[in-house]
């Protein structure tokens, strides 16, 4: 090799290895950070709309594009349009418990919140800046984003084991990076990014906290669309499992916000079990509306004199993973009422025609529709009883061979393609 290419080499090596904002000595905006990661075009002005012209970034972008592009036609417009015709009467708040940095479905199915608090158990990380890395960097970084993107983009829901290993192997880590693409994506500008925690009585209190353990970590963002209301969104880093004599602090926080709307969906009955009574008492005590598929608050639990429910879809039980939490008054309330269909998926069951949505609404007294319930509220506090599934498990049939996700990990299609047989 002469020296002509001796000196290119490492001049080709000396610019990969700069960061961006040496090239540009500017600093981007959140708003401008969300679309960069989003794969979204940039305003000219922008510093990082060279950076963005990449032609492995530009790749990349595309392939977002495509991926948006299918949820929206297959799930978000649907949902959004079930979403006019049914929840008529939702409040400025919305809890998502379980539900991670999910902002994507809480905002389809609830747009009209003004403040959104989405809770899980994978970390915040940092506020992502994208002129600090060097290039290599930053691309892995969106491939690490598109990783952890494949599972809500495909099934409805994150696979946790999949996004924290994707997530958290780079500079550009937690959740927060999500957060910003479907903040993006969804149409919306963020107008500011900070970094919170609570204290044990549930106060906001601003930055990550000096202790080394906080009883949540969060981040709040301020957002709007063009001429819209200005919104705020919450995510919380926390353990939502009983503490010994002391209620949890997301619990407090969400308290004080007053009454709102809950979304549970794909939440491995966590509320099934007795350890987790006081979120499931807090959702029942501080919801006017409850929309959850079967993995959220056992049917028997809502009082027939305080709620409403509405079934949609069908209810076929838990896939085998969780067999054991079948529930018979679920499916009695299923089979009496004929549920209107729905043309999605959502959930553990993402088929259109397997999917299940159960809208509990609170009122003075329950309509007919609720008379198969049984009143059994008593075990609130105690450890839900689960029934075994009591019919054996089947094929579904006609299911298009192309709605098969190619990048699934091999040990969920077993769960995929079984389920238990509807009841006849």
């Amino acid at each position: 090799m002469n020296r002509i290419k001796i000196f290119a080499v490492l001049v080709a090596g000396f610019v990969l290895a700069t960061p961006v904002r040496a090239q540009l000595n500017q600093t981007a905006s959140a708003d401008d950070t969300a679309r960069f990661l989003a794969g979204m075009q940039l305003p000219s002005d922008s510093p990082l709309a060279v950076l963005s012209q990449d032609p492995v970034i530009q790749q990349q972008a595309a392939s977002i594009d495509t991926a948006f592009a299918k949820v929206e036609e297959k799930q978000l417009s649907k949902i959004r349009a079930w979403s006019a015709a049914n929840l008529t009467t939702s409040k400025p708040v919305m809890f998502y418990m379980f539900g991670g940095p999910d902002f994507l479905y809480a905002n389809a199915f609830f747009p009209n919140a003004t403040t959104y608090v989405l809770s899980g158990l994978e970390p915040v990380g940092q506020i992502p800046d994208i002129l600090k890395l060097q290039r290599w960097s930053v691309v892995q970084a969106l491939r690490n984003i598109q990783a952890s993107l494949r599972n809500i983009l495909t099934l409805s829901y994150f696979i946790t084991a999949h996004m924290s290993q994707d997530l958290n192997a780079g500079p550009v880590n937690g959740t927060l990076p999500i957060l910003y693409v479907f903040l993006a994506r969804s149409g919306y500008e963020i107008q500011d990014v900070s970094l919170v925690h609570l204290d044990d009585q549930g106060v906001l209190q601003p930055g990550e906290g000096i202790r080394p353990w906080a009883p949540a970590r969060g981040v709040k963002i301020i957002f709007s669309k063009k001429d819209g209301p200005q919104k705020t969104l919450y995510y919380f880093s926390t353990n939502l499992e009983d503490l010994r004599g002391n209620t949890i602090a997301l619990l407090r926080f969400n308290k004080s916000l007053g009454q709102g709307d809950s979304f549970i969906k794909s939440a491995s009955y966590l509320m099934h079990s007795g350890n987790f009574s006081q979120v499931r008492n807090f959702i029942l005590d501080n919801s006017s509306l409850i929309l959850q598929d079967d993995t959220g608050v056992p049917v028997r639990l809502f009082d027939t004199a305080k709620w409403q429910l509405r079934p949609y879809g069908r209810y076929l039980g838990p896939i085998p993973m969780f067999q054991d939490m079948y529930q018979s008054k679920l499916n009695e309330l299923f089979q009496k009422n004929q549920p209107i269909p729905i043309d999605f998926g959502v959930g553990y069951r993402w088929y259109a025609n397997e999917s299940n949505l159960l809208l509990a609404i609170k009122s003075p007294g329950g309509p007919d529709v609720t008379a198969s319930i049984s009143q059994d509220a008593s075990a609130r506090s105690a450890e839900v009883v689960t029934e075994a599934p009591k019919k054996p498990a089947y094929r579904p049939a006609s299911r298009p061979k192309d709605e098969f996700p190619s990048d699934i990990p091999f040990f969920l299609f077993p769960f995929m393609l079984l389920a238990p047989q509807p009841p006849q």
